[in-house]
């Protein structure tokens, strides 16, 4: 099994939007072979002084993998293509982080 965390930086005033066509994939995705877990997360704000400071324009999606063959499948999964076509203009940067238990 893997873990992803993927952090996509937005431009500004564009989460909600950006949300909502996110929304539309989840339950193409977690039809996916190996998909074992998929979805979108904000930060919120806490007193807990180790914490990071809330970022307004990045989600995070977390999602778990069966093995690294069916993220790469998932990755160009014709669901996958048409929705980075739709929110390209939104989305500043994304960075995953690929990881296995220990």
């Amino acid at each position: 099994m893997i873990h992803v965390i993927a952090a996509i930086e937005l431009n500004e005033g564009t989460r909600e939007s950006f949300l909502a066509e996110f929304h539309k994939i989840v339950p193409d995705v977690l039809q996916e072979d190996g998909c074992l877990e998929y979805g979108p997360t904000v930060d919120v704000a806490t007193n807990i002084s180790a914490q990071f400071e809330p970022r307004e324009n990045v989600v995070t999606v977390v999602e778990k993998w069966e093995d690294i063959e069916a993220l790469e499948a998932h990755l160009v999964a014709p669901h996958m293509l048409a929705y980075r076509e739709r929110v390209k203009s939104m989305v500043r940067s994304a960075k995953l982080h690929i990881l296995q238990p220990a």
